[in-house]
């Protein structure tokens, strides 16, 4: 099935500075410009940026088949309720490695980085996950080196689990939430 590339922009959620819409290929510039700073992809690939082609042909569609194949789940624009401006984006999606957990993510620009943003907009979506979409196990993983990213997860309620190696070799450290502990803390 071929996936059609809308224009139309579908808010998926709002925090007090945040809009979570969904991607459309007016985005592939923004996604670039993203992925073309060395220390925002640094914990990713090592800092190398993505071939605007790749982002045009892989990403963008990639993006598109969720929200054409996962109800409510998916990968988010993050755009800056004051000034409209792209910040970076938060996903909330199946874990590719285990299809029955859900996993949790973001990138951000740096001019956004230390200021609450990854925790405002990860909240949120863990809220959303557990309370309206029902998902039993959310999971988060960074490099072990990116503190930045660990403190994020710890400050959203998700408990370290492990070090591991991943498939393609990289080895990342793995944080995890499930729904009962999620309500066991809420209620408290």
């Amino acid at each position: 099935m071929k996936t059609i590339l809308r224009n139309e922009m579908k808010v998926y959620l709002k925090t007090p500075r945040l809009i979570l819409r969904e991607f459309t290929k007016a985005d592939i510039d923004n996604l670039v410009d993203l992925d073309s700073d060395p220390k925002v992809t640094l914990y990713i690939n090592g800092g190398k940026p993505t071939p605007r082609s790749y982002v045009a042909e892989q990403v963008i569609p990639r993006i598109m088949q969720y929200y054409d194949n996962l109800d409510g789940l998916g990968i988010w624009a993050a755009i800056e309720r004051t000034s409209g401006a792209f910040m970076g984006w938060f996903h909330l999606r199946p874990n590719r490695a285990m299809n029955t957990e859900t996993e949790l993510g973001y990138r951000l620009k740096q001019k956004y980085w230390s200021q609450g943003i990854a925790t405002e907009g990860s909240v949120a979506l863990v809220k959303k996950g557990f309370e309206e979409l029902g998902l039993n196990v959310i999971i988060a993983a960074a490099d072990p080196a990116n503190g930045a990213s660990r403190r994020v997860m710890e400050k959203v309620g998700l408990i370290y689990e492990k070090e591991m190696v991943e498939p393609d070799g990289f080895v990342i450290v793995r944080y995890r939430l499930d729904r009962v502990d999620y309500f066991k803390k809420k209620d408290n």
